[in-house]
């Protein structure tokens, strides 16, 4: 029983710490709980998830996290439901269809469409962003194509790992797009929650769904999200940028070293 109780207590941490600074910085917190899910329960001495267990509970967890993260930025005006709908439909398809084919992978491939995915969002936070961080954002205009393009690719990518896209959606929200960081990171949430949808089911149907360490992780980020989104419309917009970067750049750095030299 306590053994039990410790793994429980485990995995109600790594999703209440990832669902606040997904809350925080937008991001559906996959981007922070592929790896702690991956590396700590082994590190304290619990049975290892395999990839294919991670990517299903990071999938559903994703979902209540980002569901919980809108309610908390709804007042503020900052989703552009324009921009949702131009990411979030093509998005949900891409995410549906890599959730599901991911049955069908090997876990090394799951775990390196994952590292290729980090490593693309690292390198673009790092790019100069031109969005105006000021000023009124009810009439913002971007490239939709561009948009809807790149939801559906990454749609595909993520949800093969069961993440909902965001830790790239936003780096592509800022530089690509030209979108200022609040509502990139408010309408990221929106968008998603809808990708979440997809892999969700799809990992469901894939069959890799784990009932109780799923509950656990949905139970913390109900929790959390809402308090560090509360505490992400209170912050400087630069911090926020260097925290985002520094996540995606810390996880990118451990994920490498683990396939290179793993």
């Amino acid at each position: 029983m306590d053994l039990d109780f410790a793994w429980i207590l485990t995995l109600f941490a790594i999703g209440f710490v990832g669902s606040f600074i997904s809350g925080m910085v937008g991001i559906g917190g996959s981007i922070i709980k592929y790896p702690m899910l991956l590396y700590i329960p082994p590190a304290f001495g619990f049975i290892a998830f395999t990839a294919q267990e991670v990517s299903a509970i990071s999938a559903v967890q994703v979902f209540f996290a980002t569901l919980a993260g809108i309610f908390a930025y709804r007042k503020g005006n900052m989703i552009n439901k324009k921009l949702v709908i131009a990411m979030g439909i093509p998005i949900v398809i891409g995410s549906f269809a890599g959730g599901y084919g991911s049955k069908f992978l090997p876990d090394s491939a799951i775990n390196l469409t994952y590292a290729v995915l980090a490593l693309v969002a690292a390198i673009m936070m790092f790019l100069p962003k031109k969005g105006e961080e000021d000023g009124d954002f009810s009439n913002l205009s971007f490239h939709v194509p561009v948009a809807a393009i790149s939801a559906t690719l990454v749609g595909i990518l993520s949800g093969i790992v069961g993440a909902a896209g965001a830790f790239i959606t936003v780096p592509i929200m800022l530089v690509i797009l030209k979108i200022p960081t609040r509502v990139a990171i408010a309408s990221s949430l929106a968008i998603t929650f809808i990708s979440s949808i997809g892999s969700s089911v799809g990992k469901v149907m894939g069959g890799h769904m784990l009932l109780i360490p799923s509950i656990v992780m949905v139970v913390a980020s109900i929790i959390a999200s809402p308090l560090g989104a509360k505490a992400g419309q209170k912050m400087n917009i630069k911090v926020l940028q260097w925290i985002l970067a520094g996540l995606i750049s810390a996880t990118v750095l451990k994920i490498w070293i683990d396939i290179l030299f793993g």
